[in-house]
């Protein structure tokens, strides 16, 4: 592995002659750069104070805007701080078949003909921001849009230069991971995995606190961002301009980054590209206990940045990336015991107590059966032998059941923690489906595969409640911890009781303290205004994520209108009354989805009441592309030559808004061959039907421009 040299002594020592104002600017960065080092981090400083300032003092003179006058002092302690995301860093869709490349290449990215694969490093995501080319700050991914401050230890990475050859203003992403050789000769008696090993690394407090040192991670990048104006450095060059991601990887290389890895796969059709792409996972699965670190899949992502744009994001992750995680490792295990446990939407599900075993280099103890119908299907027992995968080597599942198990089979295993497993082999026992809520008693209603508790105040459902609200927002300090406290104690009997805690109610509680109390009241406080679609996402209503709440709110806008909805509601859904049918208008929702957004309302809405009187729910502003269909809504319907989802991403990219039903309010609908009821309808309500070359005649009067091949489209046939 080719490193970037340490900062040492020998590259700061003399200071520049004659007048060159830069190469002296240069000079004094380094040395303020070294000498804070040794004073903060490492405890040794070799100059006087009066030294340091002067140095401090003659580059602020110079250089007023230098970004390393934007560190007071040392580094923050690593895990004190929290960092917002300029670029929040997303998870990644998975899958583990060539079936699902093939519908990734084809469908999800709307055949694409371009690709860029890496190994996916099982490390610890980092961020790394440089300013006028020096690093600045390190966060890591924490959850996705805040992360921790962890620049002091991120200095200390054998190959993060101090510098980059570039100096402008970027945020490189990338992982962190620990050498197997290295964990193999130093680590391997202290941590289950490098992986573990580097997050906590990155996260030690102090120099000499954790179990390893920064000094023997390694540094893979794999992403790049620039901030615009807005967000730069005032002497910041503009930067580079890529067409293709795998440029900007070249890039990082040319300017002193370790990137993960870059090859590019392109081919004439989706079936061609899905075979190569089939080739680079075989390869990767047979190098895998070779390779200096470890990986666990290949990130596919499109090349072609300007479609990437296009395709943009669901809540969770990017269309136009994907994780192939290798085959799932197996493992025996003996079941101990079956925990019911109940959740936020009142679902019981069972938790198999195991005993532990090390799959992929973590250790299980609890695996999930899903529901009363798996218990069955599996026909397990107490005391039976078992074996578990882990799925995307993440979730890991009961997949067979051996048989009776043996007193051997529970011997010599230790908990993640390295002590000793001692529990007794259980008797032999049937697993009971429980009939009441293990929490409330209250009686269980069967919903289809599963069991639910209906009770709404149901303490585990509330806890629930409480973190979903809290995580949704982002809500720093309420954890798992504190909910069961707040609800125990009877400080929280409803999700709007959050808003009248008070400091001291919350400083007597086990493990807080005033400042404790005080930051989550602070957290509290800045979440008394939201936006619509942020509420209803957090709000928790069953099968209503991020995504789809940010539809609805962008079809009702406002509170108000939406409550209007729910009083509206018919129970009778075949009716199709006022409230459905404005709901089914937003593309993906049909009858039963709008009927349980009404209904999850309507069953909340003591709760909902009470939220309004404690925050500012503010309207949504609806923001679409700008382009020729700008205004139109359009349903698509029938056989066309490319596929609705094809078709819609052109609408929505030149301005226009997609539909899934056919409404008076419609523009346009775009029919093709066997168009079924939704012609008939548009026919009957006198809406315009065109067809997909009056479509294409559309999409060709935008004037877009198109760098290359595949670059940005304005027609059908631009695919």
């Amino acid at each position: 592995i080719q490193v970037a040299p340490p900062f040492s002594r020998d590259m700061v020592d003399e200071r520049p002659s004659g007048d060159d104002k830069r190469a002296l600017v240069s000079w004094l960065v380094k040395q303020i750069s070294y000498h804070s080092d040794l004073y903060y981090n490492q405890a040794a400083p070799e100059i006087s104070d009066a030294d340091f300032d002067s140095l401090w003092s003659e580059l602020k003179r110079l250089d007023p805007h230098n970004p390393q006058l934007e560190k007071v002092g040392s580094d923050a302690i690593p895990g004190s701080e929290k960092v917002t995301h300029l670029f929040p860093m997303r998870s990644l869709d998975k899958a583990t078949t060539i079936k699902e490349i093939s519908h990734f290449v084809s469908e999800t990215t709307v055949n694409g003909r371009q690709f860029i694969c890496q190994p996916k490093l099982d490390g610890s995501a980092l961020s790394i921001e440089y300013r006028r080319g020096r690093l600045v700050r390190a966060a890591t991914r924490g959850n996705g849009t805040r992360g921790e401050d962890v620049t002091a230890n991120a200095r200390r990475i054998s190959n993060v230069p101090e510098s980059i050859s570039w100096e402008g203003d970027c945020h490189i992403r990338g992982e962190v991971i620990m050498p197997l050789s290295t964990f193999n000769e130093k680590y391997s008696s202290v941590a289950p995995n490098p992986r573990n090993l580097a997050a906590g690394c990155l996260r030690q407090k102090t120099k000499n606190s954790g179990k390893a040192k920064p000094e023997d991670l390694i540094f893979l990048a794999y992403d790049v961002k620039f901030p615009d104006p807005d967000s730069s450095h005032p002497d910041s060059p503009s930067p580079p301009v890529f067409i293709f991601d795998s440029d900007s990887n070249d890039w990082l290389s040319t300017i002193g980054i370790q990137i993960a890895g870059n090859t590019v796969v392109k081919g004439e059709d989706s079936t061609k590209i899905t075979e190569k792409l089939s080739s680079i996972t075989e390869y990767w699965t047979e190098k895998r206990g070779s390779i200096e670190w470890e990986i666990d899949g290949v990130v596919i992502k499109l090349d072609l940045i300007s479609k990437r744009n296009n395709l943009g994001m669901t809540a969770h992750h990017p269309r136009w990336a994907l994780a192939w995680k290798f085959p799932p490792e197996e493992a025996n295990t003996v079941l101990m015991d079956v925990d019911w446990q109940v959740g936020r939407t009142g679902t019981i599900t069972p938790v198999a107590r195991v005993a532990p075993v090390n799959v992929s280099g973590v250790t299980v103890e609890n695996v999930t059966l899903h529901n009363p119908g798996e218990v069955e299907r599996l026909q397990i027992s107490i005391g039976d032998k078992v074996k578990i995968v882990r799925r995307g080597d993440v979730i890991p599942k009961i997949v067979e059941v051996i048989g009776k198990a043996n007193k051997i089979d529970i011997e010599d295993r230790t908990h993640s923690d390295g002590a000793q497993f001692n529990e007794e082999l259980p008797d032999y026992s049937q697993i009971i489906i429980p009939s009441l809520c293990p929490r409330c008693d209250t009686n269980l209603i069967q919903d289809g595969a599963f069991i639910r508790c209906t009770n709404m105040n149901c303490p585990s459902r509330l806890e629930r409640t409480i973190l979903y609200w809290a995580r949704s927002l982002e809500l720093d300090g309420i954890g798992e911890k504190l909910a069961q406290q707040l609800c125990s104690e009877g400080l929280v009997k409803s999700l709007p009781d959050l808003y009248n805690l008070k400091i001291s109610d919350i400083s007597n509680l086990e493990r807080m303290g005033v400042k404790s109390a005080t930051n989550v009241i602070r957290e509290l406080e800045t979440s008394r205004k939201m936006s619509l679609s942020m509420f209803l996402s957090a709000l928790g209503i069953p099968g209503i994520g991020p995504e789809l709440a940010t539809s609805v709110a962008n079809q009702v806008t406002s509170i108000e209108n939406l409550l209007y909805l729910v009083s509206q509601r018919n129970e009778n859904i075949e009716d199709k009354d006022s409230a459905i049918t404005k709901l089914i208008e937003i593309d993906g929702i049909g009858i039963k989805v709008a009927n349980q957004i009404l209904e999850g309302l309507a069953v909340r809405m003591d709760t909902v009441e009470k939220l309004q009187t404690h925050l500012d729910i503010y309207s949504e502003s609806n923001t679409f592309s700008q382009g020729s269909l700008s205004g139109n809504t359009f349903c698509i319907t029938g056989s066309l030559t490319l596929s609705r989802k094809e078709i819609a991403l052109l609408i929505k990219s030149n301005g226009g808004k997609v539909v899934g039903s056919v409404s008076k309010n419609l523009n346009y609908l775009v029919a093709g061959e066997s168009a079924g009821s939704k012609l008939d309808n548009a026919i009957r309500l006198g809406v315009q039907v065109i067809t997909e070359s009056q479509l294409n005649e559309m999409l060709e009067t935008n004037n877009t421009i198109i760098n290359t091949e595949e670059n940005t489209q304005k027609s059908l046939m631009d695919f």
